[in-house]
């Protein structure tokens, strides 16, 4: 049964449009290689995020997990415009952003914030906490009740750190308290959503769980909306309402977090989630281990429609013939993938209809 054209554009179009806090439609970055010691001339292009769609509901926690190399900074990066897309769209509140200059941007950082990986290299170890917390505040012009110094000492309060810190240096604290003054001067300006870049892969794993329910008791009191990239799945789990997974600058597949790692569709994403450590013994026999064969290939030579099908073990001619889009095959959950695992009837018929309508060629 062919499926209706408007049928299919509904399929594609990304979850939560009529509410969503952030929209991403189409997302690129290329970056050009050029050779040429006197004369540079483009002979290629790493393509870093290469087609991306998803929305953001206010209030919610998506969560972006793959390898390294698979595009999840580079997309946080553009969402928050500190990289210029090469193409697509990033709409904030109904405004599109993707091309806005940076003076034009400038009230925005009030609502969009980043936190960044390394809670070392963040701060500036020539400002003292008081000053880099209280930068916000001074270049977007805010004028608080008590006076810059009050507000930032109640925001390292809100943090878990002493208020008496005010006056030391970065290397005065541990790399848990270093993310936690990332953290704080990211609330300074009560961002309206805020990009975590792998909040918590620096630190040990002793501080990881206090940084991430920390995370979680921040969003509860100021209505945060999050988008945190990782790759340790455990985290995502414990945090996301919905997670995405990322291969070679795609979105391969998009759900619910308990959908998605109670029943994974996509082979990528079933191969993560059999790597998972599980401390248990008695819950680790019967589970199948899946070994991805070959390296990941390069993104300045991705390969032809799925990126996928080098190294996936259910993969058919079609695969390399056909690219498939990310369609919805159950409520919520989206999969681009000719044969998906864990899938109801006619699923992949559906994502492979939906590819040739697109590209009837």
């Amino acid at each position: 049964m062919t499926t209706p054209d408007s049928e299919v554009v509904a399929d594609q179009r990304p979850a939560g449009d009529g509410d969503a806090l952030l929209e991403v439609r189409g997302l690129r970055k290329h970056f050009p290689v050029n050779r040429g010691a006197i004369i540079k001339r483009q002979v290629g292009a790493v393509k870093a995020v290469d087609g991306v769609d998803f929305s953001v509901r206010a209030g919610e926690t998506l969560g972006l997990v793959g390898e390294s190399g698979c595009g999840k900074t580079t997309t946080g990066r553009m969402i928050t415009r500190l990289l210029e897309p090469s193409d697509g769209q990033i709409i904030f509140e109904g405004r599109d952003i993707t091309h806005v200059s940076q003076g034009d941007m400038r009230p925005l950082r009030r609502d969009l914030q980043m936190i960044f990986q390394d809670p070392y290299s963040s701060l500036n170890p020539r400002k003292t906490v008081g000053s880099i917390i209280g930068a916000p505040f001074r270049l977007q012009g805010i004028a608080t009740e008590n006076g810059v110094k009050r507000a930032v000492q109640d925001l390292l309060e809100v943090v878990g750190l002493n208020p008496e810190h005010y006056n030391r240096y970065p290397h005065e604290f541990s790399g848990g308290q270093r993310q936690r003054i990332g953290i704080a001067r990211t609330l300074a300006l009560r961002p309206k959503l805020i990009v975590a870049d792998e909040p918590v892969s620096a630190l040990d794993v002793s501080i990881q769980a206090q940084v991430v329910n920390l995370l979680e008791d921040l969003q509860e009191e100021f209505n945060l909306t999050y988008v945190v990239i990782a790759h340790d799945l455990s985290v995502v789990r414990h945090i996301s309402d919905r997670v995405g997974v990322m291969y070679l600058g795609k979105l391969v597949e998009l759900a619910d977090s308990a959908a998605l790692y109670d029943s994974p569709m996509h082979p990528y994403t079933v191969a993560l989630m059999s790597a998972v450590p599980i401390p248990d013994p008695a819950k680790r026999k019967g589970r199948d281990r899946v070994r991805l064969q070959g390296d990941v290939p390069s993104p300045l030579n991705p390969p032809a429609a799925c990126r996928f099908h080098t190294r996936c073990w259910k993969a058919q001619e079609i695969c390399g013939k056909v690219e498939p889009p990310l369609v919805e095959v159950l409520p919520g959950h989206r999969v681009a993938c000719h044969f998906p695992e864990n899938a109801p009837e006619g699923a992949g018929e559906k994502v492979t209809q939906a590819a040739e309508q697109a590209d009837p060629a």
